[in-house]
């Protein structure tokens, strides 16, 4: 925190910061510090214990999932806290990740994996913008997002939320994420915080290093030196900073058997004082409680290492009173957490929180608008990759007379969003609003084009003029992964599933010229497949806009994507050692940058 010495060397917000922290009780300051989920915590504790934050975490939305019910919750929070002796707003925060995706009626965009295929900043800058009308809609004024991870290890369930395994591309689409968000002045009506996340090399983990649940990769231990945690892991950050990051997640992982949420050095002397960062620093979820079973211990670790606003986030009264006492005691000086304070109530300035605490209901008509969906359609036809168009089968002519689709991943809107949709692992199912890949493929054929989608990919074609009306023609099968979040879907076996491979194999038998999508949030093992394929799209995870396939497929728009992330040949590859790659037999099935063009 700045002296308060010297006056006349102060800004008027720094004054404003000072004097607000000298009438604050101690109660006060730590409560500035605190950040509860929302199903734990009602709006009046939200004043009596001096709140600073609320998040909803992955599901934490209100019992009426609609726009107007996020910022009726929303607001009564706030509410609450503008009625407390200080006056001072909280923050509320939320995981949309890609798009405001907690929420019914957002708009659901590609993870970050295929934006990272587009390596299109623009493009990345304009969800951003976007993602931010719909939040500050519902009075919601930061984003736990982008993730900026470099991953290592396509094996990580979390490998979909990091752009790339190339640090540069990853530099490049987060910045322009945060841009996006924030704009160029936080104060504005329609910007909100950007957390670039997670610090510090939580993509470089090894596998089986991990003590949390079942993880192998997710919260594990990054074990290599300092110089390639830098060159690596590090760069993202200081070009986070460079483009107006305030807030950073420190990550669960350790760094050579050292938790980040207790490394005073990296959080500290790195970050805060190497990389002038002067925003503040925010735990993840629980990240606290696993520095020591004692917490009293872990708490004050935590704090004294650097952490300004901890993520508690059910027992906020325990954290409360144990950090109370840690200062009491002489564990935390007061002076840290006056630093902390004056991080957090700095940025909730710049926010312009003070002056404009509550939902902006003027742009509930950005929510889910006609222009939001169009942009998360040509996310969606950017994000994808051509692996394979033998035989230039790609495009597909719109008068083609008939396509035989399979595969339950067709006419699913869960299965193309994956994780983080509605609920922290996902949906199954078309109950939010969008378009599958079916109904895209439909949307965009003559009327002439009959389409016939069975997705066990066992249709009755059992007379010989049927089957050669079939083997004339186009089939499209969906294959690939269904929504996981997080360690749950760290994997150390990325074949395809048995029943995929049956279905490639039943659509091979029945089609003259068979086309493969891809559903992903990381590259499989489809090696014994491909011989099978005459076209194989890679899709990721595209989100809601499922007619933005359709229209590349078609050759409406041309096929843009280049693999974000090396591609294995076979599982005994993972991980790459992406200094010395395998040549000749054992190289990668295909590098990363890869990317056909359909014309």
């Amino acid at each position: 925190m700045p002296s308060t010495e010297n006056q006349s060397q102060i800004s008027p917000v720094e004054e404003r910061i000072n004097s607000l922290i000298k009438q604050m009780a101690l109660e006060e300051k730590i409560g500035q510090m605190t950040q509860v989920e929302k199903n734990s915590i009602s709006p009046e504790e939200v004043r009596n214990y001096f709140i600073g934050s609320v998040l909803s975490g992955g599901g934490g939305f209100p019992s009426i999932n609609t726009p107007v019910a996020w910022a009726d919750m929303v607001d009564t929070y706030q509410k609450c806290a503008m009625e407390t002796r200080m006056a001072i707003p909280l923050i509320y925060g939320v995981d949309a990740v890609h798009g405001h995706s907690n929420m019914n009626g957002a708009v659901i965009f590609p993870h970050n994996i295929g934006l990272g295929a587009s390596r299109n900043p623009n493009l990345v800058f304009q969800i951003g913008r976007a993602t931010a009308e719909e939040l500050v809609a519902t009075g919601i004024y930061w984003n736990f997002a982008p993730t900026i991870a470099v991953p290592q290890d396509i094996r990580w369930g979390r490998t979909y939320e990091g752009y790339s395994e190339n640090t540069q591309v990853v530099s490049n689409l987060g910045a322009a994420y945060i841009r996006g968000l924030q704009g160029d002045k936080l104060d504005t009506d329609h910007f909100v915080l950007a957390t670039p996340k997670h610090f510090l090399g939580d993509g470089g983990t090894t596998w089986g290093s991990s003590s949390f649940r079942n993880n192998q990769l997710d919260q594990g231990d990054t074990r290599i030196d300092e110089e390639t945690l830098r060159k690596i892991h590090l760069s993202p950050y200081l070009s986070a900073i460079q483009n107006g990051a305030m807030c950073i997640m420190a990550s669960f992982s350790s760094w050579n058997g050292r938790r980040m949420t207790a490394n005073n050095y990296l959080l500290t002397d790195v970050l805060k004082e190497e990389l002038g960062f002067t925003g503040f620093i925010v735990s993840d979820w629980q990240a606290v409680d696993q520095l020591s079973d004692d917490y009293y211990q872990a708490v004050s670790m935590a704090v004294n290492a650097g952490i300004d606003m901890t993520m508690v986030p059910y027992d906020y009264k325990k954290y409360i009173s144990t950090l109370l006492r840690a200062v009491q005691q002489g564990a935390v000086a007061e002076t840290r957490i006056n630093d902390a304070v004056y991080r957090i109530l700095h940025v909730k300035l710049m926010l312009g929180l003070f002056d404009r605490p509550y939902a902006q209901r003027v742009f509930l008509s950005h929510v889910g608008s006609e222009s939001h969906r169009m942009l998360a359609r040509q996310a969606v036809s950017e994000s994808l990759v051509l692996l394979k168009n033998d035989n230039k089968i790609l495009p597909i002519s719109k008068d083609v007379k008939l396509i035989l689709v399979a595969g339950r991943g067709a006419d699913n809107i869960g299965i193309q969003c994956g994780g983080w949709t509605i609920e922290w692992k996902g949906i199954d199912g078309n109950q939010i609003p969008g378009t599958t890949i079916l109904q895209g493929l439909k949307n965009i054929t003559s009327q002439d084009t009959r389409i016939i989608y069975e997705p066990s990919g066992k249709f009755d074609i059992t007379s010989e003029a049927k089957r050669k009306l079939a083997l004339a023609h186009i089939g499209i099968v969906v294959v690939g992964e269904t929504p996981y979040a997080e360690g749950d879907g760290d994997s150390e076996d990325l074949c395809l599933s048995q029943n995929d491979v049956e279905l490639i194999h039943q659509m091979r038998s029945i089609c003259h010229r068979l086309v493969v999508i891809l559903i992903s949030g990381r590259p499989m093992n489809i090696t014994d497949q491909l011989p099978l394929i005459d076209a194989l799209v890679c899709a990721w995870l595209p989100g809601q806009e499922g007619e933005g396939i359709a229209d590349v497929l078609f050759g409406d728009k041309e096929f843009k994507g280049r693999l974000p992330y090396t591609w294995p040949k076979s599982m005994d590859q993972i991980p790459f050692n992406f200094e010395n790659l395998p040549t000749g037999d054992k190289s990668p099935l295909f590098p990363f940058g890869y990317g056909l063009e359909a014309n």
